[in-house]
């Protein structure tokens, strides 16, 4: 997927490029010249490989696409082999609403049809400072009810080394899809969901990024040779049919993730 067209903001030493017509996403991140993210052009044409996108209406995988909800039974197309993963947004274009040298405001209206039937509204806000990069997302139900996970899908490029400190985490299925009961975390590599509260520390060429976020799921993959992805997001993977959160018409799930260079 090309980036397209795209929207820069910077403050001092940092600076982030936004590729609205390419899901919304972050495509790079430079703090003094060093880049963070695998980029549009970094040999992963995947639209799911690169960059940093929002992950709405919902998160990870959702196991064959199906779920229930108010009683009726719903099947999503699949995007990835068997399953539904990582929500509609990444795919389609988003508006820009505001832009200014340190921040931009996106928008997305949903679609409500077989890809997602229940509407509603996607906003982004991402806020540089310095040493700083604020991002906060929102997903705003529409005229009816609907289940919603939101998230981010960073890939950083390969780190040194993760400070990473999970309490409890989402034992896998034959299928790789996130189950019940939480247990205790086994050691690496990584492609699971993790109860974490504390922060994530990334080290790579000589930076420290100190993650934080108000999400207390957090998805690390760290199986790649290139990559580490570390995903805060409001609900695990097929929470709509683990954990589903619930959005009355007109109300509003909202999420903050911080990068912090220290």
């Amino acid at each position: 997927m090309a980036p397209g067209p795209l929207t820069t903001i910077a403050h001092g030493d940092l600076s982030v490029d936004i590729a609205p017509q390419a899901g919304g996403r972050i495509a790079q991140i430079r703090h003094r010249g060093v880049e963070q993210l695998i980029g549009p052009h970094d040999g992963t044409p995947a639209m799911i490989a690169w960059g940093s996108y929002p992950m709405v209406p919902w998160a990870g995988r959702l196991r064959h696409g199906r779920f229930s909800f108010g009683g009726r039974d719903y099947r999503l197309p699949l995007n990835h082999g068997e399953h539904a993963i990582h929500g509609v947004a990444f795919g389609l274009p988003w508006q820009v609403d505001a832009h200014a040298q340190d921040r931009a405001e996106l928008s997305l209206p949903l679609p409500q049809d077989r890809r997602w039937p229940f509407g509603g509204v996607a906003r982004q806000a991402i806020h540089v400072q310095a040493q700083r990069l604020e991002m906060r997302l929102s997903l705003q139900a529409g005229t009816q009810a609907m289940p919603a996970v939101i998230g981010w899908h960073p890939w950083f490029r390969k780190p040194d080394r993760i400070e990473f400190s999970p309490t409890r985490f989402y034992p896998r299925d034959p299928h790789g899809i996130a189950t019940l009961p939480l247990t205790v975390p086994p050691p690496g590599p990584w492609d699971d969901c993790f109860i974490n509260e504390a922060d994530v520390v990334v080290h790579r060429a000589g930076q420290r990024l100190r993650l934080t976020s108000n999400c207390v799921h957090w998805v690390v993959f760290d199986e790649a040779a290139h990559a580490t992805c570390i995903e805060p997001q409001s609900g695990p993977p097929d929470a709509f049919n683990l954990e589903p959160t619930l959005l009355l018409p007109g109300e509003t799930l909202e999420a903050w993730f911080l990068i912090e260079w220290q």
